[in-house]
């Protein structure tokens, strides 16, 4: 069921995106602006490619837990797609995020205090996913180990409908990849970021909800983009930005700023986030060991920005 389900969304994914840049006039295109990394208008249509692939392999994930996710993150993508196209207000965007994530967590059962704290979480998932999708072969890359890894554990574990869902969102980006990575001649746009931000969260939820996994274990694969997604709104909260603002102030950002390529960072991300993912294994086969590997991945991130903060410092100063 997963192999199938894996193989499915990758042929559909290819099949679709190769489709659809054949017919690249009429496409919504992202046109670079104050946040971007890149310089000529390019297709922001891949989300649609990704979604198509998972849409194709879900006579294999229907599950009491799995098809709430999935309606879900279709509906998002809808809302994605229509904003890609047409534009939305950011008020509009957020209800939509907030009414998802609610209704998806009340179909897992999920209720009280923690229906509301996992609501806040998953619309901040949704979002940091949609801003660190950024730079050629990131948030695909993320999408292939992230979600790679969850459906390992997740198999592991014995859920085979929430393995089949994850490996086949992998799939599905690996496929896309082909289109965006080294060279990108097509984005994901927020029609893919936004409904594999939701998809990741849910689905750290669900496993959680089913006894796979701690928190610890979803938190610490997806590290990569959710610390540098928090630590930057900090920084910028606290030095009054107007965080709501276009920006190019995330570490990533800042390392290609520095002079590294496109290439250079996805494959420095994909090391990164491969150390994550063996962290995380570590504390989901070994728990006593859980907050030991926690404490470790925030002196690797410490360490890391405070290498990327100097060099940027240093680049500001020097003539």
């Amino acid at each position: 069921m997963t192999a199938l389900a894996g193989l499915t969304a990758f042929v559909v994914c290819w099949l679709v995106l190769t489709a659809l840049l054949r017919r690249r006039d009429g496409l919504p295109m992202d046109h670079p602006n104050a946040r971007s990394l890149h310089t000529a208008p390019t297709p922001r249509i891949g989300g649609v490619g990704i979604l198509a692939g998972v849409l194709a392999a879900s006579p294999w994930l229907f599950a009491y837990d799995v098809l709430p996710i999935v309606l879900g993150a279709l509906a998002l993508a809808g809302v994605s797609l229509f904003d890609d196209v047409r534009g939305l207000s950011v008020r509009v965007r957020f209800l939509a995020h907030f009414v998802a994530a609610g209704a998806v967590l009340l179909g897992l059962a999920v209720t009280g205090w923690a229906w509301l704290a996992g609501v806040l979480a998953v619309v901040w998932m949704t979002n940091l996913y949609n801003f660190m999708d950024g730079s050629n072969g990131l948030a695909g890359g993320m999408a292939v180990i992230g979600f790679g890894a969850l459906g390992l554990a997740a198999g592991w574990g014995g859920a085979m409908e929430l393995a089949a869902l994850c490996i086949a969102i992998a799939a599905a980006a690996l496929a896309f990849l082909r289109f965006n990575f080294p060279l990108a001649r097509l984005f994901m746009g927020d029609a893919g970021s936004i409904p594999l931000g939701f998809l990741a969260a849910m689905i750290g939820v669900a496993g959680m909800h089913r006894g796979l996994w701690s928190g610890i274990f979803p938190l610490l694969v997806f590290s990569p983009f959710i610390v540098d997604a928090s630590v930057t709104l900090m920084r910028r909260l606290f030095a009054g930005e107007k965080i709501w603002q276009a920006h190019r102030s995330h570490y990533y950002q800042r390392v290609i700023l520095l002079g590294a390529t496109h290439r250079q960072l996805a494959v420095a991300a994909w090391g990164l986030m491969l150390v994550m993912v063996g962290l995380a294994w570590v504390a989901l086969v070994w728990p006593r060991h859980a907050a030991g590997m926690l404490i470790l991945s925030g002196v690797l991130y410490g360490l890391l920005f405070l290498i990327i903060d100097l060099r940027w410092q240093r680049a500001r100063h020097d003539p």
